[in-house]
């Protein structure tokens, strides 16, 4: 994803891709999304999970090959809802934790605004994403929490243990190293099991392999810890 597909400078990770996804029980979901992306028109697309549970994931891997606009509304302390203008005219625009504007009216009046005039031009595709579904979010504008319902609504579930240790294990292999069962299982036991750190922790250890060359054990990853 180049700068100049984004209205700032948000560089999106080439690891986040559909294909570094591992589902899990998000099948529905998975192939929901990517139909709606292959779709002509303007469709909304609302998915909401507990915190790193791989939804910007998701948001990554959609913004891949098109004209896309990602805006981490977290951020929004550092961004002004003037953003928002002119995205009409992507293919894609990526709202990521809405649910961080909330009660914010001068933000709530603009993204209700963009859902008007992406709706009119009919070109884009809108996908938002959030701790909760849209009717459990104090937003202070009613008629916004009705655009938030107006797509699909998912929620994207959380990995289980084996799922966890399956999604490390593919992120490895597409990074060209091997994580083997014990290892992972030893590392799931070890530190914060959510996967946003497991998979820094993976991209760490990558690092360490090819600069020791050395395969990736329990002692290994021990010594890397300092456990």
């Amino acid at each position: 994803m180049t700068l100049s597909q984004l209205p700032l400078p948000f560089l999106l990770p080439n690891s986040e891709t559909f294909n570094s996804f591992y589902v899990g029980d998000n099948q529905l979901l998975f192939d929901s999304l990517q139909s709606l992306l292959a779709e002509k028109g303007f469709k909304a697309f609302y998915m909401w999970s507990a915190s790193a549970a791989g939804r910007t994931h998701l948001l990554h891997a959609s913004c891949q090959n098109k004209l896309a606009s990602y805006i981490p509304l977290k951020k929004n302390n550092f961004l002004v809802p003037d953003i928002l203008q002119g995205l009409d005219n992507y293919d894609l625009v990526c709202l990521d934790d809405i649910d961080a504007i909330a009660g914010h009216r001068d933000w709530e009046e603009a993204i209700f605004d963009l859902f008007n005039r992406l709706t009119e031009k009919n070109i884009s595709k809108l996908l938002i994403t959030a701790s909760a579904p849209p009717k459990q979010i104090a937003f202070g504008l009613p008629d916004l929490v009705s655009r938030l319902t107006w797509g699909q609504v998912y929620q994207l579930k959380e990995l289980s243990d084996d799922d966890k240790l399956k999604a490390l294990q593919l992120r490895a292999k597409l990074s060209g190293f091997e994580l083997s069962t014990e290892v992972g299982l030893f590392l799931l036991k070890r530190v914060n099991r959510d996967m946003r750190t497991l998979f820094s922790l993976l991209e760490k250890f990558e690092v360490a392999t090819l600069a020791q060359q050395r395969k990736l054990t329990i002692p290994f990853i021990k010594n890397i810890l300092d456990l």
